[in-house]
């Protein structure tokens, strides 16, 4: 099952990405200035850590890393994606260097100081909520294990109106995917959903 997730979930942001290049759209956000809400919430990690290394899994064209380097952080990047018109794209933007990559797939290559997932535990693509369920708790397996000082990502709200919801996509619980957080990876996690959209980001910090 995870396979196919996988499979269906490549397809789908290829193909947003060939319909609407590298913008908002074509990772399948409605605005750019979302997009960057979204992005700066996830500074919060990394805001007395300008050296720390950061894991972006289901890193698009590369996007965080400029809003990194705008912010002022230095540390190594690490960009992971399933679809390979992102990470193509990605590296066509950014190039590579020995302080950021890019890698295609679903496993990240290394550790990093901090992981972080953006709009990966939307979209369901027809997944039933059983499997999805399962996945979203390996993606989040997969930032605690790879952020060694800690990991964030984020998710639609089931806060947001009914009637506004898309049936592709997943919403969870905020207090839900809190307290999960709390009671797998420690007491330091800051559940974020006060900055303008229906959704929610939580930060975990850990080893300390």
């Amino acid at each position: 099952m995870t396979e196919s997730i996988h499979q269906a979930v490549a397809a789908y942001y290829d193909a947003a990405l060939a319909q609407h290049g590298a913008t908002a759209r074509g990772v399948d956000w409605k605005d750019e200035a979302g997009h960057r809400l979204r992005h700066r919430q996830f500074l919060r990690l990394v805001e007395d850590a300008p050296d720390a290394s950061v894991l972006d899994l289901g890193c698009g064209y590369g996007d965080f890393l400029a809003v990194l380097r705008a912010a002022g952080h230095r540390g190594r990047y690490v960009g992971v994606d399933l679809a390979p018109g992102m990470v193509a794209k990605a590296r066509e933007l950014h190039g590579e260097g020995p302080d950021h990559a890019w890698h295609l797939g679903a496993e990240p290559p290394e550790p990093c100081d901090y992981a972080i997932a953006s709009g990966i535990l939307n979209v369901r693509r027809g997944a039933d909520a059983a499997a999805w369920a399962a996945y979203v708790e390996g993606i989040i397996a997969t930032l605690a294990r790879c952020g060694t000082r800690g990991f964030g990502f984020n998710m639609l709200s089931l806060s947001s109106d009914p009637d506004k919801r898309r049936p592709d996509l997943h919403y969870a619980s905020p207090s839900g995917m809190l307290e999960m957080c709390l009671s797998r990876f420690g007491r330091h996690a800051a559940l974020l959903q006060d900055y303008g959209l229906w959704e929610f980001t939580l930060l975990v910090r850990q080893g300390g």
